[in-house]
């Protein structure tokens, strides 16, 4: 792949918002739906596994966590590893970790065993293609980004719809074993994906500018500059908040609903309603979020999703009935998809291009504490209490409080700072256009020989200003 050690992406490159962008998004759908509907779906082998092992549901549900954690918590790895080589490569190595994971899976012979295969090794490929895919994401789009990512992120409720009964068909025909060899075949795929990362054509370099280049060799690798950043860090607690409370609801509405004296069947029918309702939302928010008039908005829109989801989880814990719980799963489905739909774009827009590989890094590490922590949490709480009523509500308060601080910490720490400045800016650039405007053409004339000559006199100056670009293939 290269020489170039750091990776900062083309930012002399103009996005092409379309083009090859589209091969690179459905990638990037495809990444998304494994990499947040796979830790779910293999929930539906744990049933063989206890039995083949003789150990407990909690000892199985260890699978999930484990592939969550390993998502979430190495993040800053896999920004260390995309700034020194670069996402295609890393995204080919990542979908060879998740295959091979699960197939030495298919062969192990005790609990412990699956945790190290189909947990970290599964679990670290995942995550070594999850978070390259929405780099190039970010690179590939600039003004319809709000549109791609939410139909990437529509990649994570259609591939639970579809992971779920293949998985249930792929045990019941082979059981747990086959069914683990096979999809760890059809993990393969996310290599398929990695080379779809093609990297944006660079504008080509002058001496001056390849000098400066090498000069930028030592760069680090993991940019913790980015806590320098306000609204970065603003963005950061309030999702290591929002976390979790987030996912408790979806963990235990089926259960609510078997407590409540329905049929297994008719219980897990609320996750396919669910899901059914945030394949849509995605991608409808991801429209709504590019408008020009929201778009400059875009963290407040995010703060309602917040607080919608929120006020959904308080209204669900009055739920008494079936119809009842349909309801809350409508209204969470929206909700829910509506925060899967602008989480990155917000932090996209906060940081920008150049620094998003590592700020992604560092919040998802944030939000694998508060992942550990809220699932747990919410448990023995319903075990304390034994009412689910308790958990809903937990789960909303922590979510409509994560959109409060993101809201509140936006319009007083980040606007009131920024808009006099902001002004100055744009002030000065209307006057020099304005300028610009009223030259004549001698005096055109006389300021394009200056520049000419500027550039002869100082040619270091002038490579600058051209950044440096994605490692090519």
């Amino acid at each position: 792949m290269g020489a170039v050690v750091a990776d900062d992406g083309p930012s002399g490159v103009k996005a092409p918002d379309g083009g090859w962008g589209w091969a690179v998004l459905f990638g990037c759908f495809i990444i998304t739906g494994f990499s947040y509907a796979f830790p779910k779906a293999v929930s539906v082998f744990f049933k063989e596994l206890i039995r083949e092992f003789g150990v407990g549901y909690s000892d199985t549900a260890w699978i999930s966590s484990i592939l969550l954690a390993m998502l979430y918590g190495t993040g800053p790895l896999c920004s260390v590893c995309v700034n020194r080589f670069g996402c295609r490569p890393v995204m080919l190595v990542g979908g060879l970790f998740a295959s091979v994971g699960m197939v030495i899976a298919s062969f192990c012979t005790s609990i412990v065993q699956i945790y190290l295969t189909a947990g970290v090794i599964t679990g670290l490929g995942l995550a070594l293609n999850f978070q390259p895919s929405l780099i190039m994401l970010n690179r590939y789009f600039d003004k319809r980004r709000p549109l791609a990512n939410g139909l990437s992120a529509a990649g994570s409720p259609v591939f639970l719809c579809a992971l779920s009964p293949l998985g249930q068909i792929l045990q019941h025909e082979y059981g747990w074993r086959g069914g683990f060899l096979i999809l760890g075949g059809m993990l393969l795929n996310c290599c398929v994906c990695g080379a779809l990362m093609r990297p944006l054509e660079p504008p080509k370099k002058s001496d001056a500018t390849k000098e400066l280049d090498e000069k930028k060799v030592k760069k680090k690798l993991l940019d913790f500059s980015v806590f320098k950043d306000s609204g970065f860090v603003i963005y950061t607690l309030a999702a290591s908040i929002m976390v979790l409370g987030l996912f408790v609801p979806p963990v235990f509405v089926v259960s609510y609903a078997k407590d409540l004296g329905y049929q297994d069947t008719k219980a897990a029918f609320l996750l396919t309603i669910l899901g059914f309702i945030d394949i849509f939302a995605r991608p409808i928010c991801g429209v709504v979020a590019g408008l020009k008039w929201v778009r400059p908005r875009c963290v407040y829109l995010f703060s309602f999703a917040m607080i919608f989801n929120g006020f959904t989880d308080l209204m669900g814990s009055m739920s008494v009935d079936y119809s009842g719980l349909v309801v809350f799963c409508i209204f969470f489905g929206i909700s829910y998809g509506m925060v899967g739909a602008l989480q990155f774009e917000v932090l996209m827009a906060i940081v920008g291009t150049q620094k998003f590989s590592s700020a992604i890094g560092l919040v998802l590490l944030a939000e694998a504490m508060a992942v550990l922590i809220g699932p747990p949490s919410a448990g023995k709480l319903l075990d304390a209490t034994g009412r689910y009523m308790f958990v809903f509500i937990i789960a909303g308060i922590e979510v409509t409080t994560s959109a409060l601080v993101l809201a509140l910490g936006n319009f007083f720490c980040i606007k009131k700072k920024s808009e006099e400045p902001h002004t100055k800016e744009e002030a000065a650039e209307r006057e020099e256009l304005n300028k610009s405007e009223d030259k004549t053409p001698e005096d055109a004339k006389v300021d394009s020989i200056e520049v000419e000559q500027f550039l002869k006199d100082e040619p270091e100056k002038n490579g600058e200003v051209v950044t440096n670009p994605e490692t090519c293939v």
